[in-house]
């Protein structure tokens, strides 16, 4: 995937990890409300597994926690449901704990800050790139082992935060409601429309939302550097009586109440037959031609994670070539795919249905990503106001 999809992204403020020392302390397991006693390894400064003596080490200490807090994960979001039953299949001892699946970026964040200190804090993050660029002194560098299968531009040099998947913006609709594809942008501004098109949230606090309003800006001869045509087209389209202001679920899309959703390709496939019964079998999904958009997801360890061992096997698990390809499974591309084909590790079969990743996509950089974001919260509230 190193193939020159996306612009270089750097964020500022880059943190220089350092070496560590390891302390040993006996302590009780509360994983299970058991008291028996057990070794624990401080990882909590570990910036490598080899702090802490390796990756069995690492499943010791993490086994000792019990406990791994995630948030704004949704069973139907580029497989996290399967990812999350794999992880407590494989690590029985620890329990994952799911937080506000139906989360945004922004709420990430703000857990992490007003749970500071408690045990229900998130320990890892799955994050947007503008609202994590903003919270860097939130995240704990670490290197996972196959560190190298990432690619340069897809992560931090020391390690603060490291891409995971991708997909495309894309159009869901019910296929059953709209007879026809849109072919553009403009399409949904039409009759047929009214009452019907929905984003994900708040476009000033959740990425997917965000990324919705950049779309229609590369679709309507703006740019990443100007994506004022997108906030004007979300104007439009309210005035028209065609945004819809409800936040869409898999359940929404499944009754009919939001029949078309601007969202990751990943989450619109998820929604529709592939969501088996929990799906809606007419939904269907479309990238609309021209300028695509795409956008990786971070992740990234709370630099005051409350389970930090747990929180650093889960990143180990998260880069093995069995959850990318999960990843890959639903259509989500992930950032080692590159160095699976070549260490013939990829799931050639999942490759061959979902198609390789597109050679051309449009990405914000932290820098276009930081301006978008300042001008969506003073102008997005007046556009649909």
């Amino acid at each position: 995937m190193e193939d020159s999809l996306i612009s270089k992204r750097y964020f500022a403020g880059v943190a220089i990890a350092t070496a560590v020392a390891i302390s040993l302390t006996a302590c009780a397991s509360s994983g299970s409300g058991s008291n028996a006693s057990t070794t624990k390894v401080d990882a909590a400064k570990a910036t490598s597994a080899a702090d802490v003596g390796g990756l069995d080490a690492l499943v010791t200490a993490a086994n000792a926690e019990g406990q791994l807090n995630v948030i704004t994960l949704p069973p139907s979001w580029a497989n996290y449901g399967k990812i999350i039953a794999g992880f407590e299949k494989k690590y029985p001892k620890i329990t994952i704990n799911s937080a506000n699946p139906d989360g945004s970026s922004a709420d990430e964040v703000s857990a992490a800050k007003a749970q500071k200190g408690q045990t229900t804090a998130p320990d890892v993050f799955d994050i947007g790139t503008a609202v994590l660029g903003q919270n860097l002194d939130l995240v704990a560098p670490y290197k996972v082992a196959n560190w190298a299968d990432i690619p340069a531009d897809f992560k931090d040099p020391a390690g603060q935060w490291y891409y995971d998947y991708t997909g495309l913006m894309s159009v869901g609709y019910d296929s059953s409601v709209i007879k026809t594809a849109p072919k553009s942008i403009d399409d949904l501004l039409g009759s047929g429309y009214k009452g019907k098109v929905a984003i994900k949230g708040d476009p000033t606090q959740a990425n997917e939302a965000a990324s919705a309003v950049y779309m229609a800006a590369l679709q309507s001869k703006g740019t990443a550097d100007d994506i004022q045509p997108g906030i004007d087209f979300f104007g439009k389209l309210k005035q028209a009586g065609n945004f819809l202001a409800v936040t869409p679920t898999q359940a929404t899309v499944a009754s009919g109440e939001t029949p078309v959703v601007i969202q990751w390709s990943y989450n619109n496939l998820a929604w529709g037959a592939a969501g088996g019964s929990a799906g809606n079998a007419n939904f269907k999904t479309v990238v609309l031609p021209g300028v695509a958009l795409g956008s990786y997801y971070n992740q990234a360890i709370n630099v005051d994670a409350p389970h930090p061992a747990a929180a650093r096997l889960w990143e180990e698990y998260i880069y093995s070539p069995e959850v990318q390809n999960l990843y890959l499974a639903s259509g989500a591309y992930p950032a080692t795919l590159a160095a699976m084909v070549k260490n013939k590790t990829v799931d050639q079969k999942v490759l061959d249905t979902v198609g390789q990743a597109p050679s051309d996509f449009v990405q914000l950089t932290a820098d276009q990503a930081t301006k978008a974001g300042t001008l969506l919260a003073s102008k997005w509230a007046a556009a649909i106001g």
